[in-house]
């Protein structure tokens, strides 16, 4: 099933300081959003999977856009959709969870082990949406839980559109320090695989 885009926006900040104080590098935190029309808008439909390739295709251009935007290495990322008022909640998952994420994962091309957080709802135009972040690689990275908040197009998604957002960051949380594993610990783990691969 063909993809029908009406818009594509592109947002980007770039964290200097933040809470009193300079973060170390500049953070940079970039979403990418498409407004595409919702083939299933309008009635019940028990198969969902004509649209899981829309998921797909949206995937990668919008990682391969962000990336492009962000201009340095994925290290955290995120995915969203809101859905319009003649859709349902359900349609987000259906773009969102079957191949959404892996399509992301091939286009960064790192192991990018962990799940991608994610988030959906039903919404009018103008509606926003909280992005959930995680490190791309463990789960379990305390310092890059984090969000982008209130992400949105001011006129989608109209009743019969979706807007599918994918959120990319180069860095965590502007000091961290929180405990729970950093950068510091997976760097070291890292470095101990790769002393056992050598070894081995």
């Amino acid at each position: 099933m063909p993809v029908e885009i009406r818009k594509l926006v592109v947002t980007r900040e770039d964290v200097d300081f933040e809470g009193f104080k300079s973060t170390e590098k500049t953070i940079r935190r970039v979403t990418v959003a498409a407004v595409i029309k919702n083939p299933m808008a309008g009635r019940y439909e028990e198969n969902l999977s004509p649209i899981f390739d829309i998921g797909e295709e949206l995937g990668d251009r919008l990682c391969r856009i962000g990336m492009e935007e962000l201009g340095g290495a994925v290290e955290s990322y995120g995915k969203a959709c809101i859905v319009g008022m003649d859709g349902e909640l359900e349609h987000g998952g259906a773009i969102l969870h079957p191949k959404l994420g892996y399509a992301m994962r091939k286009a960064i091309g790192l192991p990018c082990r962990a799940l991608i957080p994610g988030n959906k709802k039903v919404g009018n135009p103008g509606a926003k949406i909280d992005i959930p972040l995680g490190f791309r690689d463990e789960a379990a990275l305390r310092s890059h839980y984090d969000t982008i908040p209130e992400v949105g197009v001011f006129d989608a998604p109209r009743a019969d559109e979706l807007v599918v957002i994918v959120a990319l960051t180069d860095g965590g949380r502007p000091h961290p320090r929180i405990g729970g594993k950093g950068m510091a610990d997976y760097l070291a783990r890292l470095a101990q695989e790769e002393t056992t691969r050598q070894e081995g």
